[in-house]
């Protein structure tokens, strides 16, 4: 059977590679900023907003190639207090994202769908704790001097597989949810399709 990743993330693409999961990429045509703002008019958690991404990544492809598995995904980031962080506008804005995530605590919400025929028929979100340790105005500029071409597109401004693990004192959780998807359960699922052998 076909499985197809509604995405053009790299981080994702490399994940799957490395797995071994055959697959092919395409882009879902989601104006995602669009669509967060009405989900979240909606009163959604940082949860249930990253697996309606994702659901709505996987069916928006699902629809276009019957008979496919589409595998939908988004992640979201909120701070202890609830507040969500989306990904920096510019330069400036990294900055203080990361000055805000300094010394604090916060949860990625890394979701993933898998459509077939225009339908839901898996779904897993799983959560990690990020311990940011204390910033110093020094060490933000020079990080992103040197990863702001990388870090620029990732919703905390960070790679975990990169320079970003300088920013943190501890984490707890998955590091394939860090990078955008919950591999393991997805594996798993698959075996029991009977895509991947068991």
């Amino acid at each position: 059977m076909t499985i197809i990743l509604a995405s053009q993330s790299a981080s994702r693409r490399a994940l799957l590679e490395a797995a071994g999961v055959p697959f092919e990429a395409m882009s879902p045509g989601v104006d995602e900023e669009a669509a967060k703002e009405a989900l979240r008019a909606d009163g959604l958690d940082a949860r249930a907003l990253a697996d309606a991404l994702a659901e709505l990544k996987a069916l928006r492809v699902s629809r276009r190639v019957p008979g496919a598995l589409v595998l939908g995904c988004d992640q979201t980031l909120s701070v202890e207090d609830g507040t969500m962080i989306d990904k920096a506008v510019d330069r400036a804005d990294a900055e203080r994202i990361l000055r805000l995530l300094s010394g604090r605590v916060h949860h990625l919400h890394s979701a993933a769908v898998m459509a077939l025929n225009g339908e839901p028929v898996w779904r897993h979100v799983e959560r990690v704790r990020m311990t940011v340790r204390p910033l110093s105005e020094d060490f933000i500029r020079t990080y992103l001097d040197g990863d702001w071409d990388e870090c620029r597109w990732c919703v905390g401004c960070y790679r975990i597989e990169g320079p970003g693990a300088q920013l943190f004192a501890k984490v707890e959780g998955s590091q394939f949810a860090i990078q955008g998807l919950p591999l393991l359960p997805l594996l798993d699922f698959l075996r029991v399709r009977g895509v991947l052998a068991a």
